[in-house]
């Protein structure tokens, strides 16, 4: 018999991905068709603190768009997305 596991999501996470998603849609003035995910990786840069923030962009009829911030998703502020695409 196979047990099966399911690993449980960190509220603080999934409301920090909501968070940068919603401040994201908000920057960019995504409409519904438009898609944002956000995800936290290991950094191997010793700058980024340990994790970085992945933003994918996806508009509809358009390339998927990835950015990153080098940052953990729970630190991420309304002027770091702005400054990142305004550099962009």
């Amino acid at each position: 018999m196979a047990l099966f596991f399911r690993a449980r999501e960190d509220p603080a996470r999934a409301d920090a991905s909501r968070r940068v998603a919603a401040l994201v849609r908000e920057t960019l003035a995504l409409s519904e068709d438009d898609a944002v995910t956000v995800s936290e990786i290991a950094c191997g840069d010793p700058a980024c603190g340990g994790a970085e923030t992945v933003v994918l962009i996806m508009r509809a009829g358009r390339k998927t768009e990835a950015v990153k911030l080098m940052m953990p998703m729970a630190t991420v502020t309304d002027a770091d997305v702005t400054a990142l695409f305004e550099a962009n």
